[in-house]
C-alpha cells in the first residue's frame, strides 16, 4: 500500500483524523457544500466530523495509514453510524454550526443517504474514505481500501458505499464494487451512486 502501513485508528488519533476527513471532503460535490452552507467555512464543520467519526470508533474498524494520510471509516454488520446520544449531539451541532436553513438541508441529505442504504444482507458500509490533499494522486486512498477489503473477504462479507465524486466510480469498480443504484440530493443537487461488492467467498480469492 504505496510503503504504508495500515492500522485500527483509536480515540488518540481523532484530531488528525478530523484534519484527514474534513479537509478530504472540503471540496466534495456533496459533503464540501452541505457543511459549507451558512458559513461558507468548510473548516468550521470539524465538530460535526468529530461526532461523525467517534460514533464509528465505537468499533474496530476505523482504519488508517500511519499519519492519517489516508483514512476509511466503516461500520460492521449491525452496527450503526451514531448512538441515540450521538444523533441528538450531531443534530445540536449542526444547528450550531449551519444555522436553521444548513441544518434543514443536512437533515434531508442524511435522510435520503438513509433511504437509499440496502438492508437486505448484513454488510461492510464504507461510511467515509478520505485523502489528506497533501498526498493525492499517489493511490494512498484505495491501498487502504485494497487492505481493508482483504479483511472483509476473509469474513467472506460483502461492502456497501455511496460515491459522492463520480470520478472516483471507475476506482472502486476496480476493486469490485458495482453500481447499486442511484439518487439526487435536494434542490436539484448532484447525484449520489450506490455501489456493492459481493461476498467473496474463500475459493473465489
Amino acid at each position: 500500500m504505496s510503503a504504508r502501513h495500515a492500522r485500527p485508528a483509536t480515540a488518540a488519533d481523532l484530531p488528525r483524523l478530523i484534519e484527514t476527513i474534513g479537509l478530504a471532503f472540503a471540496d466534495d460535490p456533496v459533503w464540501g457544500p452541505a457543511f459549507s452552507t451558512a458559513t461558507h467555512r468548510p473548516d468550521r464543520a470539524a465538530p460535526i466530523w468529530r461526532i461523525w467519526i467517534e460514533g464509528a470508533l465505537r468499533y474496530p474498524w476505523v482504519s488508517m495509514t500511519d499519519e492519517a494520510e489516508a483514512v476509511a471509516i466503516w461500520i460492521p454488520p449491525g452496527g450503526t453510524e451514531l448512538s441515540a446520544e450521538q444523533e441528538a449531539a450531531f443534530a445540536r451541532v449542526a444547528a450550531e454550526m449551519l444555522g436553521p436553513a444548513g441544518a434543514t438541508y443536512l437533515e434531508e441529505l442524511m435522510a435520503r443517504f438513509a433511504a437509499a442504504h440496502p438492508h437486505d444482507e448484513p454488510h461492510y458500509y464504507l461510511s467515509l474514505l478520505g485523502t489528506h490533499p497533501a498526498h493525492r494522486g499517489q493511490g494512498i486512498g484505495m491501498g487502504l481500501l485494497t487492505d481493508n477489503l482483504a479483511q472483509i473477504d476473509r469474513e467472506g462479507r460483502p461492502a456497501y458505499l455511496e460515491s459522492s465524486n463520480p470520478a472516483n466510480n471507475h476506482r472502486y469498480e476496480r476493486l469490485g464494487f458495482v453500481p447499486h443504484g442511484d439518487f439526487s440530493l435536494p434542490d436539484n443537487g448532484p447525484v449520489v451512486t450506490t455501489m456493492w461488492r459481493p461476498a467473496r467467498t474463500r475459493t473465489a480469492l
